[in-house]
């Protein structure tokens, strides 16, 4: 870990960025800048947590309901009232369905599932021909990938022709050789895992493979070729390809690893350079009489944001304090909180500022609009007897499976999925919009105690349908209250309610499904049942009926859109820069203009080293001293 210059000269409550959230983006642009030599605060609404939840990949469930670090969202699919309740999983005293979110140290790095996933290349191409910004066409954005990974799954090589990154800051892993073989041989021994999963997916995806055994060498000679199987692969990425996939994971020695990681790195490396308040919610950006943001409010207090389950009452916070940026305040918390602190601080469409009694500070209607989600939902199998690989699998911190983690081996290794594939919905497509794993455990989307039913019984198997490059631009956030420990109104305005009129989307839902009984189908004499969508859904149109009800996400994106000035909506600019302020800008989530990729984390870390060369050499071009 390298640092750059000696920080400039600052009091106590000036710093030259100010970065509000410690996320996916926020995290690292702190991070970086810091290592570069400038003097940086990172505010945390939360705490800092490293417990076992966080740490055992495979008890990210589990991550995601912590009270320690839990947020409980709770977002309306759709306006309509009916529509709305025919989810099995809205809460009417909630009005909304459960959305997990992340109020700690490295924000819902600290609860997903790791998966590290490379965009579409037609993810940057479309933002550069929107922007006419050619700096991020998908041939330079490259770099940033490499710059940030950190690979241990492919052997470097002087020709490199898989374009991995071997310096970055975020390890990218796959299970490893031991746990590899333990999988292969449960396979092998366990008759449910081996003919009710792995042969019908051989069946349907390589017809020209006739046994277990075979598919396994197969599997074996491909990893040898990752422009096969490896989705990060420059070759697999810029040629479209379809299929059978790996699932790299953004853990080291088996353990959980993320911006808290590096965070906490390059505080210890770089002395004051990076401060991190923690227990600090920015309740808005100052502005000065000519809109240039000067610095935040923060009210200091541990749970006083009301979406945090043990703060549902009002709690005062401890103290008050308003911290100055020499140069620019930063923010980074996420699609929810951006939109609803550019709110608070009287940025936005200037109906909604006026309905709360906030000052109209800049009328930039495009804050809070284009909200976007993924499309998912699941088939579930009930199996006719229970997977004998997890006989001994308890999943808490007293079984075998966990002692084997602290020895960095063994299926906790690993976050649970067993076999993913990607496929285009139809063949028109020119990047595959489908990705679909399954796993050992009951999953259907996110409710109250979601992840104690997850391992609950052991002859569950979920197979989990994900659609990309979503078509709908109808969500929206808006504030429920003036004050900031409030959480905003979320409403994504599902299928019929958004902007798909020609339900597109829908469609490629219903074909993922459809796709996935044609495996469980081949697996008739191992399956009990179907769970959901169930025998009694059949027809496409009962098809379609059980993804409006049953579909959720959880990669809400896109709600301070990217785009000229010219966009009536577009809140920032291609530099990251918010239109109408001077000195702020949004590096998360909400910037995309539209949803990319199958997950959206390694978008979102790439936008975090865009902006570091964006800001840093801006700071260098007007010759700040560093």
């Amino acid at each position: 870990m390298t640092c750059g210059a000696s920080p400039s000269r600052a009091g106590n409550n000036e710093y030259d960025y100010i970065v509000v959230g410690s996320g996916a983006g926020g995290g690292p642009l702190a991070a970086n800048l810091a290592r570069l030599g400038h003097r940086v605060l990172l505010l945390e609404a939360g705490g800092d947590v490293a417990n076992d939840h966080y740490q055992v990949p495979v008890f990210h469930p589990k991550a995601s309901e912590d009270p320690q670090m839990r947020w409980d969202f709770f977002v309306r699919h759709y306006q309509n009232q009916r529509m709305a309740r025919l989810d099995p999983k809205f809460y009417p005293s909630h009005n909304g369905v459960y959305y997990p979110r992340c109020g700690t140290l490295g924000g819902c790095t600290a609860h997903n599932a790791m998966i590290f996933i490379y965009p579409h290349n037609s993810d940057w191409d479309k933002i550069a021909a929107l922007t006419g910004d050619e700096s991020w066409n998908s041939k330079n954005m490259r770099r940033y990938f490499q710059r940030l990974e950190r690979c241990g799954y492919v052997p470097e090589t002087t020709a490199n022709p898989s374009r991995h990154g071997y310096r970055g800051w975020l390890p990218a892993s796959i299970p490893g050789k031991e746990v590899l073989r333990q999988l292969a041989f449960s396979a092998l021994r366990d008759k449910q895992l081996r003919n009710g999963i792995l042969k019908p997916v051989i069946q349907t995806l390589r017809p020209d493979i006739t046994s277990p055994w075979q598919f396994l060498t197969a599997a074996l000679r491909d990893l040898k070729q990752p422009e096969k199987t490896d989705p990060n692969d420059w070759r697999h990425v810029f040629n479209h390809r379809e299929g059978l996939t790996l699932m790299p994971l953004t853990t080291e020695n088996g353990r959980r690893a993320g911006p808290r990681e590096y965070i906490k790195a390059v505080q210890a490396a770089c002395g004051d350079r990076l401060t991190v308040q923690l227990h600090s919610l920015v309740s808005r950006v100052l502005l000065d009489g000519e809109n240039n943001a000067s610095g935040v409010e923060v009210w200091r207090g541990r749970k006083l944001y009301q979406a945090d389950r043990i703060a549902r009452q009002p709690r005062e916070p401890e103290a008050i304090q308003t911290f100055q940026a020499r140069r620019e305040v930063i923010l980074a918390g996420g699609a929810f909180n951006t939109p609803q602190l550019l709110l608070l601080s009287g940025i936005g469409p200037r109906r909604e500022l006026e309905r709360h009694g906030l000052p109209v500070k800049v009328d930039l209607p495009g804050v809070g609009e284009n909200l976007q989600d993924r499309y998912e939902v699941s088939v579930v199998t009930e199996m006719k007897e229970d997977f004998s690989f997890l006989k001994d699998a308890e999943f808490n911190n007293s079984d075998r499976y966990y002692r084997q983690w602290r020895q960095g081996k063994g299926l906790y290794t690993t976050n649970g999925s067993l076999i993913s594939f990607s496929k285009r919905s139809s063949e028109g497509l020119t990047d595959p919009d489908l990705f679909i794993f399954g796993m050992a455990g009951d999953f259907r989307g996110y409710y109250l105690d979601y992840s104690k039913d997850a391992v609950a019984r052991k002859n569950i198997f979920s197979w989990v349908i994900l659609k990309a490059h979503t078509r709908n631009r109808g969500g929206t956030v808006r504030l429920t209250s003036a004050d900031p420990r409030t959480p905003p109104e979320i409403n994504f305005h599902y299928f019929d309610e958004g902007t798909d009129r020609e339900s597109r989307d829908l469609a490629a839902v219903v074909e993922g499904i459809r796709f996935v009984r044609a495996i469980t189908r081949r697996a008739s004499n191992h399956i009990q049942r179907e769970v959901i969508p169930g025998g009694k859904v059949r027809s496409r149109e009962e098809i379609e009926a059980f993804v409006k009800a049953h579909a959720w996400g959880h990669h809400a994106s896109c709600s301070c859109k990217m785009g000229p000035a010219s966009d009536p909506i577009a809140v920032v600019d291609s530099r990251f820069r918010v239109h109408g302020v001077n000195n702020l800008r949004i590096v998360d989530a909400s910037v995309f203009p539209e949803i990319p990729g199958f997950f959206i984390v390694s978008a979102i870390y790439m936008i975090a080293e865009k902006a570091t060369d964006v800001i840093h050499n801006e700071a260098l071009k007007y010759g700040i001293s560093v």
